[in-house]
């Protein structure tokens, strides 16, 4: 959908939630001297190890964390994939089919290159290898390791043990955690080829990270796994159980991030506002926001992965209230025929209904964000054209599209009535055409207006030239519409810099995106 909107010389990542960011700045926590200590410890040459990391914000933040886990031990980091290492980190994703065929593709490029001596080791780790570890070790047979959620604590020293196995490993975990005061200890030793283990895994502190984010813009996991039973989904068993990361170390590694720089907060989690429904207290969602208002340095909040649930009024009062958070959320909806919903297991329309609705009175400028899914089985001509009509009609301002993917081990899989795929691709196709002229006149209402931009990069084109590409509060990262930055028409106003948040005057728009200069 989002392809055709792209100048000649400029690329975007396509698809709906599922690829990673790229790198811009690196930030590994306070351990920066690790290296310096590791040598003077005598630990030899430091290893290089690069991650390919794949699929959802949540992916990117367990691969974060894991390359901070790593540069502490001592690792030199790499972003360069083609670059000679002696490991590479396959961070898989496992949601849809395409997205399977994406990580088994990135690992037998990694099994090609240590083929051709360009690295040792190949580690594949994420949702792929948490729930397809045994058939990957059977056939994959040039992977050296396949580590699993409840394991990634150890990866460093593991790591290191195998490329020098009378090495002597460090352990990031030694000691106290900095910031919840926790004493903590190094993880033993792990040989084995297949390091899973259970999918429901307490929360480590995830603020020791090496951002694969601009380092202006975070993902913050607020909760993680799923306890929904939505027919079409595996999720919920190689995610694990539905559980919000305790409060106190959520609020510290906000507070952290910010420190770092980080003035942007994207909250993820299977669904983000069922955050702290789990525990008998207050501290949900709602409070969470005002808290996070609280804090100095940040400056905006966006709520992505929402439920079609759990939205209290304390909730959307703290949307509209709290000047940080953005008036954007995104409800991945699915359908909205009545009968298509029964078959997913997901809330019926009426209820869905009446919350868009509310949401849109009670919370002025909102911009809403959804996916749905095409072709699920017994989806009928009638139920497509329903979906089709309530598009045109509620007109959402951000949408993606899936074809049904039949997922092993889900009720929906096994359903009968299962639709043809070029019927499928078909409808998707169409409801993606429908969505791009919403998109564009969305974009068209935008011009003229003043806006907030994020200046998020400097791209190059082939011919050498330069352009500067943020975004407004109402796109979210990777996902959405971008604008273009010129330089401002008044000489007395300072030219954008990259992670700057800036009041700009929107000039024009291209397709979907918009064109912008700095007013102030």
């Amino acid at each position: 959908m989002r392809g055709s909107s792209r100048r000649p010389g400029h690329s975007s990542k396509s698809g709906v939630q599922c690829h990673g960011t790229a790198p811009t700045k690196v930030d590994a926590g306070p351990d920066s001297n690790i290296q310096k200590i590791a040598s003077q410890a005598g630990l030899g040459a430091f290893k290089k190890v690069t991650m390919v990391s794949l699929g959802c914000a949540k992916n990117t933040v367990d691969g974060e964390v894991l390359l901070g886990d790593l540069s502490r031990s001592g690792f030199d980091i790499t972003l360069d994939e083609d670059e000679t290492t002696d490991a590479i980190v396959i961070n898989t994703c496992a949601f849809v089919e395409e997205a399977k065929n994406e990580s088994i593709e990135a690992i037998l490029r990694a099994t090609q290159m240590k083929a051709e001596g360009k690295t040792k080791k190949v580690i594949v780790t994420g949702c792929l290898g948490q729930r397809y570890n045994d058939t990957l070790a059977e056939e994959l047979p040039e992977v050296d390791m396949i580590v699993g959620f409840e394991n990634y604590g150890g990866l460093s020293n593991n790591l290191r043990a195998s490329l020098d196995p009378n090495g002597s490993p460090i352990s990031p975990f030694a000691g106290t955690d900095q910031l919840t005061g926790f004493p903590t200890a190094p993880a033993p030793i792990n040989t084995s080829r297949v390091q899973v283990g259970s999918a429901t895994v307490p929360f480590r502190s995830e603020w020791g990270r090496y951002r694969l984010t601009p380092n202006h813009t975070a993902y913050i996991r607020v909760a993680e796994g799923c306890d929904h039973a939505c027919t079409f989904c595996a999720i919920p068993g190689f995610r694990g159980k539905f559980r919000s990361k305790p409060w106190a170390s959520l609020l510290e590694e906000i507070k952290y991030m910010a420190e770092s720089g980080v003035k942007e907060f994207n909250l993820i989690a299977e669904d983000t506002n069922q955050y702290g429904t789990d525990r008998r207290d207050d501290k949900n969602l709602a409070r969470l926001l005002r808290e996070m208002g609280k804090i100095e340095g940040v400056e905006w909040i966006r709520i992505l992965y929402a439920y079609p649930s759990y939205f209290t009024d304390d909730l959307i009062q703290a949307i509209a209230e709290v000047p940080q958070v953005c008036k954007y959320i995104d409800i991945p909806l699915q359908h909205i025929s009545n009968l298509t919903l029964l078959r997913m297991n997901r809330p019926p329309r009426k209820h869905t209904e009446d919350l868009l609705n509310k949401l849109r009175d009670r919370i002025p400028g909102l911009v809403l964000r959804t996916t749905f899914i095409s072709g699920f089985p017994g989806e009928t001509v009638e139920e497509h054209k329903e979906l089709v009509k309530f598009i045109r009609k509620f007109k959402f301002e951000r949408l993606g599209d899936f074809m049904f993917s039949e997922e092993d081990g889900t009720p929906a899989a096994q359903m009968d009535d299962q639709v043809d795929y070029d019927v499928r691709e078909a409808r998707r196709d169409e409801i993606v055409s429908i969505q791009q002229g919403i998109s564009e006149r969305f974009a068209d209402t935008c011009v003229g207006k003043e806006m907030e931009v994020i200046v998020d990069r400097i791209e190059e084109d082939e011919e050498g030239g330069r352009t500067m590409i943020g975004r407004t509060r109402d796109s979210a990262p990777d996902v959405d519409p971008i604008v273009f930055i010129s330089d401002p028409e008044d000489p007395s106003v300072p030219t954008a810099q990259v992670g700057e948040i800036r009041k700009m005057k929107i000039s024009g728009a291209f397709l979907f995106d918009l064109e912008a200069y700095p007013i102030a």
